[in-house]
């Protein structure tokens, strides 16, 4: 469940006005439920045809250079540290590079139903395929590419609230022995509701959090600086593993699926560790610390200590 990006094969997409190099993060990395994607754009290129999603929330992430975020015919202007929330059903949107070019994390959950509409293609994806809503069968997004580039206003507009940067929202800040981090909540600050992003420093030689592990969410992290070690530390059904510590910094990708009943948690070295952590919201989700043999019902806002039991505990005399 871990990758770089930098070995992560590039799969160009360039058609007309359309173009730029997709990495997929996600799969290389292991996920499951949710999906990352590194898009590279040359200065001058739109990321994608307009579109806007029925179910999937897509949280984007700026890593580098410039350019437009368009949306129902607006534009707005991003850079560096910025988060674009698009949430479901909501404007259809796209992205211009400017001229140094544009570099974003593109985070989703991955919804197999899902119908994406290319509003200006009159076209809905469908899977694999797609259906055409008025005019010929030509794939979207050579029916993008006929529509033209979208048409740009006078200037950009002021920022909608769905557009944050992560130096002007509130830090959090975490310490206890062992423990001192300091986190901004990139996702819900930009309006986020099935999803989640935050940005986190962790402090030299410390954790960012207690290991733990989700029942229901998946969570991705990625390093955008330092180094450090990934701890996963077994339940107690295979607590005789031990732990596992793998060395990490700037690049890699950390998936942790639902279920897999191995906690996780960062530790970082001298220079201090930056992550990204995205994660899907579950209302039925339990996260387990395996350390302390607490159970945290996510939904309700409720941690219990829990004792591990065998399975035939009670249950010998079958009654």
């Amino acid at each position: 469940m871990l990758a770089h990006w930098d070995d992560v094969e590039g799969r160009p997409r360039v058609l007309g006005h359309l173009g730029g190099t997709w990495f997929d993060l996600g799969r290389a990395a292991g996920t499951v439920a949710a999906g990352l994607q590194r898009i590279v754009l040359p200065g001058g290129a739109w990321s994608t045809p307009a579109h806007v999603h029925g179910q999937n929330e897509e949280i984007f992430f700026v890593l580098g250079g410039s350019g437009l975020s368009w949306q129902d015919g607006e534009t707005y202007e991003i850079g560096p540290g910025d988060c674009l929330v698009h949430r479901a059903s909501g404007a259809a949107h796209t992205l211009l590079a400017g001229g140094d070019g544009l570099d974003v994390l593109a985070f989703g959950t991955r919804c197999w139903d899902e119908a994406p509409t290319l509003t200006r293609a009159r076209a809905v994806w469908l899977g694999e395929g797609w259906v055409v809503l008025a005019g010929d069968e030509d794939q979207p997004w050579a029916r993008e590419v006929a529509a033209g580039p979208p048409a740009l206003p006078d200037r950009p507009s002021p920022r909608p609230d769905s557009i944050v940067n992560v130096v002007d929202l509130v830090n959090f800040r975490d310490q206890m022995p062992g423990y001192a981090s300091d986190w901004r909540d990139l996702g819900r600050s930009a309006g986020s509701r099935t999803s989640g992003l935050r940005y986190q420093r962790v402090e030299r030689l410390n954790r960012n959090c207690p290991a733990h592990c989700h029942s229901a969410e998946e969570e991705i992290f990625v390093v955008l600086e330092g180094e450090g070690v990934l701890e996963l530390v077994p339940g107690p059904a295979r607590a005789r593993e031990g732990v596992e510590e793998t060395a990490i910094r700037a690049g890699h990708v950390v998936s942790r699926p639902a279920g897999t009943g191995v906690a996780h948690a960062f530790r970082a070295g001298a220079d201090g560790l930056t992550l990204l952590a995205y994660g899907t919201r579950d209302p039925a989700d339990v996260a387990y610390f395996p350390r302390s043999r607490k159970l945290y019902f996510r939904g309700a806002g409720v941690i219990v200590r829990a004792d591990p039991l065998d399975y035939w505990d009670g249950e010998a005399d079958g009654r």
